[in-house]
């Protein structure tokens, strides 16, 4: 998910131009348009296809899906029922299941997501309506037919004004590898849209729609938790064969492949096959124009609203290079479909989402003439196909994994499809990573990066540390020890870990294989303890000596317990351009000089590789000044006001 929504992030998009006549010079020629031919994806020289056993391995079919549910557009509710398939895979018999009845968390206002406070909610404000979901029926096949719904507990545990984590006993255990069938019925009513699911007038979008069983960990432990609005979602791979009842005139885009599409009495039943995902959504609205094309071997369908062409143009064009990108970083897409939607204006809440095979993006039907905020959220969500997708980690307990490492691989990307232009094609070249830094540095900097979602203390610390401080963590790496070790170690990890459910130990194990363990402690650094750096260029001092010569002392101080080797770049009054280096050891770095001229000016990491350095305007000092301090003052007002408008 998008930290912050769409409408969010073209709000920091509209400052662009202003940001860039405050710093005047520093902004450069913009890179070539997306418009230009495309080209194959450029690989740095270590990187090779993944090992074909890797890529062909198939999905576990552990908790699958076969359901068939009525959308009442009126009631904005959707009556359902099916049978759900669960395998126990793990090591130990289980006398218990965990439903996560996510839809509950829009049940009223003492639920755990809206007793936290809005501040710190994914969505704001309550909702004009409230949903629910309710369970009618739920047998066990296998245990008799065993009607199980009156043990279902009513509650989440230890939480009694909740319902999003449901306890179900078993009336008999289930020993690993025995299979349990569950026939269910619910009805789900839908809220006014709100996080991503909901109806806005006659649009609907079905999040978290269904009962959802929790994922059995291997040791036995089910890795179950309610809905906290800091929290997104986690649960096992499995197959989905989904048959969708709606009014004929709606136009429906879904997680998976269509098989059918039949008409009859006002009505139409679509029916889709997903196999290897663990989710499905839906989206229905009757004003949906459609554009299908065929890339590679995915057929994308795109959903947007009428007026909105030139956006669906872009968002082809854009889905032309980066489909390919990710497959040829991260692994092959491995699924027949992916489907695109651009939800209405009154709708944009359902934005910025993403789902297996199925992602949210949009904006305003302007936002390509002026702002690439469309080609940001697009970008983000596709890679979620891969950085949640296909790797389906913990969000709850390590949200990092998929957003944070999937903002590193969206920086990536962009800049391959830009160049350092990525934030605008407004003739002036701002990077992603400039902005991540706005964002980042508005927030604390000594959290580690892998909390679990709710030790966090707002939705603006999950963006600056999970999303931003992630990112730029990893593109730090790449700058300083080499962007090929970095893509190489994390085309690794993509292909081992391909429906593996990875823990940021499986991250480090596969990182330890390609990257030196210097660059290795800064990742684990950062990751778990929370570790920081700070570059200061703190003294630069000359005196004349007996005899004509000059002697100058320049000082260079280490804050934080990250340490990178830097370049400190030196002008004598003469003109000489020197290089010094330093591996970052010890707390300081002592230069001394003497020559006939003097150091005028010195400046550490002048290629600013480091970007997870906390403060950049520290970073050089200047004997003569060529820029008045006012400037200095207002370029750094100017970004503050940035990175506040983009903050989530």
């Amino acid at each position: 998910m998008s930290v912050s929504n769409p409408r969010l992030v073209r709000r920091g998009a509209g400052t662009i131009v202003l940001l860039a006549r405050v710093l005047g010079g520093c902004v450069a020629p913009t890179a070539a348009p997306l418009t230009d031919p495309p080209t194959q994806p450029t690989t740095p020289a270590l990187l090779a296809a993944p090992a074909a056993d890797e890529l062909a391995r198939t999905a576990p079919e552990v908790a699958s899906y076969t359901l068939r549910a009525r959308l009442d557009a009126e009631a904005h509710a959707i009556v359902g029922e099916g049978e759900i398939r669960w395998v126990n895979t793990s090591s130990r018999a289980v006398d218990e299941l965990y439903l996560h009845l996510y839809l509950n968390a829009f049940e009223g206002p003492r639920t755990l997501f809206y007793r936290t406070p809005w501040r710190r909610a994914r969505g704001g404000r309550q909702p004009e309506r409230w949903g629910h979901i309710q369970i009618e029926r739920l047998v066990a096949r296998q245990l008799g037919d065993a009607d199980l719904l009156p043990a279902l507990e009513p509650h989440s545990p230890d939480d009694l004004e909740d319902g999003t984590d449901r306890r179900l006993p078993l009336p008999k255990p289930i020993a690993p590898g025995e299979q349990l069938t569950l026939e269910v019925r619910w009805t789900s009513v839908l809220p006014a849209l709100r996080v991503r699911t909901g109806f806005s007038g006659d649009f609907h979008f079905a999040g978290q729609w269904f009962p959802k069983l929790a994922r059995l960990e291997p040791d036995g432990q089910w890795a179950h938790f309610a809905f906290d609005p800091l929290s997104e979602f986690y649960a096992d791979f499995g197959a989905y064969d989904v048959s969708l009842d709606v009014p004929e005139e709606m136009v429906v885009g879904a997680t998976g492949h269509l098989l059918s599409d039949a008409r009859a009495g006002g009505r139409r039943t679509l029916r889709y096959q997903a196999d290897g995902v663990h989710d499905f959504a839906w989206t229905a609205w009757p004003e949906f124009r459609q554009r299908d094309e065929r890339i590679g071997s995915v057929a994308v369908h795109l959903l947007y609203p009428p007026g909105h062409d030139y956006n669906a143009e872009r968002t082809l064009q854009l889905l032309r290079r980066a489909l390919p990108h990710f497959s040829s970083r991260y692994g092959a897409y491995p699924y027949p479909d992916l489907t695109v939607v651009h939800p209405p204006a009154h709708a944009a809440d359902a934005g910025g989402m993403e789902y297996p095979t199925l992602i949210t993006t949009g904006g305003p039907w302007h936002e390509s003439y002026w702002s690439r905020a469309l080609e940001f959220v697009t970008v983000h969500e596709l890679g979620h196909q891969w950085f949640y997708g296909l790797l389906a980690s913990n969000e709850q307990r390590w949200p990092f994994l998929d957003e944070g490492m999937n903002s590193y691989a969206e920086s990536v990307a962009l800049r391959e499809l830009f160049g350092n232009a990525s934030a605008t094609p407004l003739g002036i070249a701002l990077s992603g990573e400039a902005l991540r830094r706005f964002v980042m540095l508005e927030r604390p900097h000594d959290l580690p990066i892998a909390l679990p979602a709710t030790e966090y203390p707002s939705l603006r610390e999950v963006g600056a540390v999970v999303y931003q401080r992630t990112a730029l963590l990893f593109q730090t790496i790449a700058n300083v020890y080499g962007e090929a070790e970095l893509a190489l170690g994390l085309q690794r990890y993509a292909a081992r870990y391909r429906f593996g459910h990875p823990t940021p130990d499986d991250l480090l194990a596969v990182l330890s294989e390609t990257l030196s363990e210097a660059a290795l402690a800064n990742v684990r650094g950062a990751l778990l303890e929370g570790q920081s750096v700070d570059y200061e260029l703190s003294e630069l001092q000359s005196a004349r000596l007996p005899g004509g010569l000059v002697e100058s002392r320049v000082v260079v101080n280490r804050h934080g317990e990250l340490r990178f080797p830097v370049t400190i770049a030196l002008r004598t009054a003469a003109g000489e351009q020197l290089r010094e280096s330093w591996d970052g050891s010890g707390r300081f770095r002592v230069l001394l000089r003497r020559g006939p001229s003097p150091i005028v000016s010195a400046e550490v990491d002048p290629e600013q590789r480091v970007q997870l350095d906390e403060n950049l305007l520290n970073n050089a000092a200047s004997a003569y000044p060529s820029v008045p301090l006012s400037l200095f003052e207002r370029s750094a007002a100017a970004l503050q006001w940035l990175g506040g408008l983009l903050g989530p």
